[in-house]
């Protein structure tokens, strides 16, 4: 982290909690801005940020929080909470147009308490490499519309899922995460791998080599899909319409 501010992760519960400490300004904004990027990406159910020991210097860099939350409320739709703020901080969060996207609670146990009530359902599955990870990684997906009431997106989400899973299958050849959640409108699926390769659209000659189509019939199907990095490896993920 730059000089000035460092940034705490506590990510051995469902909901993160990361404690900032030191100095918030235009300078030290981009740390934040990095590590709450990093925690959303690994998809927790719920992240809290813990202002008690920040001082902010700049009121034009508590607009770090905003950018997070609106990144979260999209993709991956994990719930963000600020807690703890001096009151300095407090009268300025409360007065930013642009902050008043994140809910701000006076304690951690307050936001953690307001931040598992706003998770979105979501089911996760350890996967491994192998020929059946496509059939595991649908069966998930049926399981969780048939849970959240949504039959009609087993169909397209299962062909998503499985076109992701099935390319860590192909080229990643390594443990993948597979995670589904719903936070309306959108049914989101995501695939975590052990691979930094980026991924991309075939095209051309590509479409007529195995699993050629890709994520070209992810894109076809999907409202939107993208790739973030993420520790050694990468996530790949899709959002579906779900009105």
């Amino acid at each position: 982290m730059s000089t000035g501010i460092s940034c705490e992760v506590r990510d051995d519960a469902p909901v993160t909690v990361v404690r900032l400490a030191g100095r918030l300004d235009l300078s030290t904004m981009r740390s934040v801005h990095t590590t709450l990027d990093h925690c959303l990406t690994a998809q927790p159910d719920a992240l809290v940020v813990d202002l008690s020991r920040l001082a902010v210097t700049d009121p034009l860099a508590l607009s770090v929080f905003a950018a997070a939350a609106r990144r979260a409320a999209d993709w991956p739709a994990v719930p963000m909470v600020l807690c703890s703020p001096p009151q300095e901080t407090a009268t300025w969060l409360s007065e930013t147009t642009a902050c008043r996207v994140v809910p701000v609670r006076r304690d951690c146990a307050e936001a953690t308490a307001v931040a598992n009530a706003a998770a979105s359902p979501r089911l996760r599955a350890r996967l491994e490499p192998v020929a059946g990870a496509c059939r595991r990684a649908r069966e998930l997906v049926t399981d969780a519309c048939g849970r959240w009431n949504v039959p009609e997106l087993a169909g397209p989400a299962s062909l998503v899922l499985s076109e992701l899973v099935g390319n860590v299958v192909r080229h990643a050849g390594t443990p993948m995460q597979v995670t589904v959640t719903l936070r309306r409108p959108y049914l989101r699926v995501a695939v975590a791998d052990g691979s930094t390769a980026t991924v991309r659209a075939a095209t051309g000659r590509d479409l007529r080599a195995e699993g050629g189509r890709g994520l070209l019939l992810v894109r076809e199907l999907a409202q939107r899909w993208g790739s973030s990095p993420v520790g050694d490896g990468k996530v790949v993920w899709a959002m579906l319409p779900a009105i």
